[in-house]
């Protein structure tokens, strides 16, 4: 063990001046190797290549992993924010949570959550107001509550569930198959099933998914997933009879997932071969017998997500030509079918449109802030669903010839509500609203837009509680900056845990996300990866500039892409935050593609092995650009065992990296969760246990008093 100079074990309720008072802690001594890379000319060393193995096969980093959570669990401990925390998130967490429903077959399907229930249990009512039956409880499934209810689809019928479980955290499935009004499961089984949509063939008769072959032995949480297919399981058979429907062998790199249209007369094939929204469409007859797989959309070049059919005539969401998106139709059975334009591109940015009661319901985003609009089927505006206030509609659900819509609308200070819509009358009622152990009217939420380094203006939301004086306050500062993925206000009894602390809530929507269309993920990807952490710098600055917080007051989290952007920014601007909490990040930008899903990040990042991209990525890696000699904030840095999307070992090398560097006294550290992965499927008591040791970590270094909540 070293020991290397840290601040105080904190025995008390910390003040900034406690903070402060320097002593030491031993991280555990890692091993470095002399591997060297040679790169375009540049010798790129990585001397903690060895933690890149998997901790289950390889006995030396599951030793490490062992000695970095002893350390760190030992400074947790003395936290005093923790204890109450933990108890807060308890009481918070402890409320009743329903999702969407969907109809078939007259039956409604529903995820509810009694409230601490470790996993969500999949629901079934016989009619809408009728009463709740248990048909898939996961809590059951495992001593630690980490194996989850994964994705599930109702055949048309409603007699049958196609069901997918997740274990410990893993993106691997396996499928499964009950009989709803008996609730046995059947036999069948079918493995080895990743990133594949599930969807049942209108009878009833099977379904169709997309899987991969099975690993090599000892690399299923690391081995990069290749050439998946799309496959069609008839039930009552074993999955070594099921039909290769679609593959394409000669490029390996390309995903498949397939649908059944709403009338079952057809399958569609969505081809992508990285994160961008960039497809081939295929399609498939499924009235005809003799009828093979035909490609209407070529060249992989612009979105095309289906919002449903009449016939032949399909509707599209699609950025041809539109860079915030519009709606088309074409007629399928055209051998190249012309693209005719439905609802033309707005100024707000479509997210997506259904078919639902005759109606396309089009889901639009206004300055980050959602409006679902109706349109005719011949483009002609009919109207918008009102909503209850300024948020996010989380989700929607409905049949075309079906009046009866379902949608969630969250902030947040709201949590997630559903409303049942009538199509016909424009009516909405109630239909789930939780009951939480707070008040949200004690909650301020506001959006501001500030100025980044070249002149964009990024907005941002700001909350925090009203009855608390104005002033430099701890602030928890986030975002995520990648692939589109915009950040829509959303409720989370984690965070009001920090707000209701004193502490403020701030959401940068940087550049790099889908909050104003394709320019503006253009604009923080690939060469431009820049502007992402300077949009992310300038809220800070911008925090601190309008008084909000202060520089020993901020601190900052991230999580995935998100954990990336905490690295870069921490090592170009260190004197600017006081703690730091990278999850589950993607810290070493040179290795990114060799392991599992990373090969498809490049649409994102570019390529390792092209020069004009490794230069980009050698210049912002987390894990190259270290810089010693120079006060880093307290750093957490968190990840999970068996974290297959990006792998535990990007953050391992990382936190080595930094422990070994002479970045300034305050603590280095890492939390490595056990039978978790990255992030979906986490049992609730690993999430309360997670968010307490997070909150406390920042609470201790941004000078939060933290106080038992009456």
């Amino acid at each position: 063990m070293r020991a290397l100079p840290l601040i105080a074990l904190l025995l008390a309720t910390p003040t900034l001046a406690q903070t402060k008072a320097p002593t030491t802690m031993n991280y555990p001594e890692t091993k470095r190797g002399d591997t060297v890379d040679e790169q375009f000319g540049v010798k790129v060393a990585d001397p903690y290549r060895w933690l890149e193995n998997d901790v289950r096969t390889d006995p030396a980093v599951a030793q490490w992993v062992a000695d970095e959570n002893a350390v760190t669990n030992a400074y947790l401990a003395t936290l005093p924010g923790r204890d109450i925390f933990a108890a807060r998130l308890k009481q918070l967490l402890d409320y009743e949570r329903f999702g969407v429903p969907v109809k078939k077959g007259g039956r409604y399907f529903y995820m509810h959550n009694s409230g601490l229930q470790n996993q969500s249990a999949l629901f079934v009512r016989e009619s809408i107001d009728g009463p709740g039956r248990v048909l898939i409880d996961p809590n059951g499934w495992s001593r630690d509550g980490a194996t989850a209810l994964g994705e599930w689809v109702p055949s048309e019928d409603g007699r049958h569930i196609l069901y997918s479980v997740q274990d410990g955290g893993t993106d691997w499935r396996t499928v499964k198959v009950l009989d709803v009004a008996t609730g046995k499961v059947a036999d069948d089984s079918v493995e080895w099933v990743k990133f594949s949509n599930l969807s049942w063939a209108k009878d009833g008769s099977g379904f169709y998914y997309s899987r991969f072959a099975a690993p090599a032995a000892g690399a299923k949480f690391q081995a990069l997933n290749e050439n998946q297919q799309v496959y069609f399981h008839k039930l009552g058979t074993a999955q070594a009879a099921d039909a290769l429907v679609y593959a394409t062998p000669d490029a390996p790199k390309r995903g498949h997932s397939a649908q059944v249209t709403e009338d079952g007369k057809w399958l569609v094939i969505t081809t992508t071969e990285g994160t961008d929204n960039r497809y081939e469409i295929t399609i498939l007859d499924l009235s005809s017998p003799v009828a093979r797989p035909r490609t209407i959309v070529k060249g992989l070049e612009n979105e095309w997500s289906l919002a449903g059919n009449e016939g032949s005539t399909f509707y599209w969401t699609t950025n041809k030509d539109a860079p915030r998106l519009r709606i088309v139709a074409m007629d399928v059975r055209q051998a190249t079918p012309a693209i005719h334009e439905v609802v033309p591109e707005d100024k707000a940015v479509l997210e997506g449109a259904a078919i639902m009661g005759g109606k396309l319901v089009a889901s639009y985003l206004v300055d980050v802030k959602s409006e679902l609009r109706r349109y005719d089927l011949n483009g002609k505006p009919d109207g918008v669903v009102a909503l209850p206030g300024i948020g996010s509609v989380a989700g929607t659900s409905g049949e075309a010839d079906d009046p009866e819509l379902f949608y969630a609308f969250t902030s947040f200070a709201t949590p997630t509500t559903i409303y049942r819509y009538d199509v016909k009358t424009g009516a909405a009622v109630t239909w789930a609203q939780p009951k939480v152990a707070f008040d949200p009217g004690l909650f301020d939420v506001s959006q501001r837009f500030y100025t980044s380094k070249d002149g964009t203006k990024v907005p941002m939301f700001i909350v925090r509680r009203k009855d608390r004086p104005a002033g430099p306050a701890p602030t928890l500062l986030y975002a995520y900056g990648g692939f589109n993925i915009s950040m829509n206000p959303a409720f989370s009894a984690t965070r009001i845990a920090w707000i209701e602390q004193g502490g403020v809530l701030a959401v940068a929507n940087i550049r790099g996300g889908g909050e104003y269309g394709k320019a503006w993920h253009d604009g923080g990807r690939l060469a431009n990866k820049q502007n992402v952490f300077d949009d992310f710098i300038a809220a800070g600055e911008d925090l601190i500039a309008q008084g909000v917080t202060a520089k020993d007051r901020l601190a900052i989290q991230g999580g995935s892409n998100g954990g990336l952007l905490v690295g870069a920014v921490v090592n170009q601007r260190p004197d600017l935050f006081a703690a730091a909490l990278p999850q589950v990040g993607v810290m070493d930008m040179l290795r990114f593609d060799r392991f599992t899903a990373g090969r498809y990040w490049v649409d994102d990042y570019g390529y390792p092995s092209k020069e004009a991209d490794f230069r980009v990525l050698y210049a912002y890696s987390p894990y190259h650009n270290i810089k010693a000699g120079q006060v880093y904030p307290a750093i957490l840095a968190e990840t999970a065992d068996t974290d297959d999307r990006v792998v535990p070992g990007h953050s391992f090398k990382y936190t080595a990296a930094l422990q070994a560097a002479d970045i300034g006294p305050k603590p280095h550290l890492i939390r490595i969760e056990t039978r978790a992965g990255h992030g979906s499927g986490k049992p609730t008591d690993k999430v309360i246990a997670e968010t307490a040791d997070s909150w406390a970590f920042a609470a201790a270094w941004t000078g939060m008093t933290v106080k038992p909540i009456p």
